[in-house]
């Protein structure tokens, strides 16, 4: 079963790449997937491991939170800034995530998306629902030799 559908636009891919996901657990390890590859690609290991959480949190949110007809599915995208990674999870459900204070068995995702991302917001889209974004800023001088 393939759980994601690329529409990537060739003449972006060098500097943003969009996927298609059903809203299934297994999607947060191919979305962390895709995002590693991108990483790989752009030579920006060095921000994998916090990348890929704050990634995984939103994603994680949108699949288990995001109140949707059956079968909608949920966007990811990655692009490339001049010295920073912006990720987004788009979802068609209109209520904007809030943060709230872990009670012990969640609820420390956005906490952590706070923490770890240089910023972070909630924005509305074309049509219905919301995109979730996080900028994690890649270190100044590595960026400025490229």
């Amino acid at each position: 079963m393939n759980s994601a559908s690329a529409v990537v636009s060739s003449d972006t891919a060098d500097v943003r790449r969009v996927r298609r996901w059903k809203r299934h657990p297994r999607t947060v390890a191919l979305a962390r997937a895709e995002l590693r590859a991108a990483l790989r690609d752009w030579d920006l290991t060095e921000i994998e491991d916090t990348a890929v959480l704050v990634l995984s949190e939103i994603v994680s949110n949108a699949i288990r939170w995001a109140r949707v007809p059956v079968g909608r599915e949920i966007e990811t995208s990655f692009c490339r800034g001049a010295d920073s990674i912006r990720l987004a999870v788009d979802d068609a459900d209109e209520t904007w995530p809030r943060p709230r204070h872990g009670d012990g068995t969640g609820g420390r995702g956005l906490a952590l998306v706070d923490k770890l991302s240089h910023r972070w917001g909630v924005q509305g889209r074309r049509g219905v629902g919301k995109s979730v974004w996080a900028e994690v800023t890649v270190p100044g001088e590595r960026w400025s030799q490229r």
